[in-house]
């Protein structure tokens, strides 16, 4: 014959740990399941991934700019230190949810298009996408004036 003795603190104890248990799997039962995104600035649009010039010019057109042909494309690094006109320029890439101080030190590719649907303004029109191992990590849509505007591909997003 097998005797088996228990004592009332192991009792209280094995208690717990199933009242403990039924309470999380009851949770996980009833609790909605939803897959939460966040949306920010560069995801709400296209994918940032790009494998070609139609990828770039799609990106844009997502924020509603039309561009012409590609005018310029240039190997550009991203200085170690950041001067005030780069800080105030990586604060509107931040604004975007894109920030170049993470490519500090890096060579990247910069592509500039005209944009030929810009309203109210006579001027030409630029966008700048910066693109390194095929990922857009920042930009911008500008006059080409030595006066002009400087913005984020958003309209709305603007310099400080």
């Amino acid at each position: 014959m097998f005797v088996w003795s228990v004592k009332a603190s192991t009792l209280k104890f094995i208690a717990v740990i199933a009242v403990s248990a039924a309470a999380v799997g009851a949770l996980a039962f009833i609790m909605p399941r939803h897959e939460f995104k966040a949306e920010t600035a560069s995801s709400k649009k296209t994918s940032n991934k790009v494998s070609d010039d139609g990828d770039i010019k799609d990106f844009l057109l997502s924020y509603g700019w039309e561009t012409g042909e590609l005018l310029d494309q240039a190997e550009v690094t991203i200085p170690s230190e950041f001067d005030s006109v780069y800080e105030s320029y990586n604060t509107l890439q931040k604004k975007q949810d894109f920030d170049l101080s993470k490519y500090k030190r890096k060579t990247v590719e910069r592509y500039t298009y005209s944009i030929t649907n810009y309203d109210g303004y006579k001027g030409t029109v630029l966008a700048d996408v910066i693109v390194y191992k095929n990922k857009i990590i920042g930009g911008d849509v500008c006059s080409a004036d030595v006066n002009g505007f400087v913005h984020g591909f958003d309209k709305n997003v603007t310099l400080p």
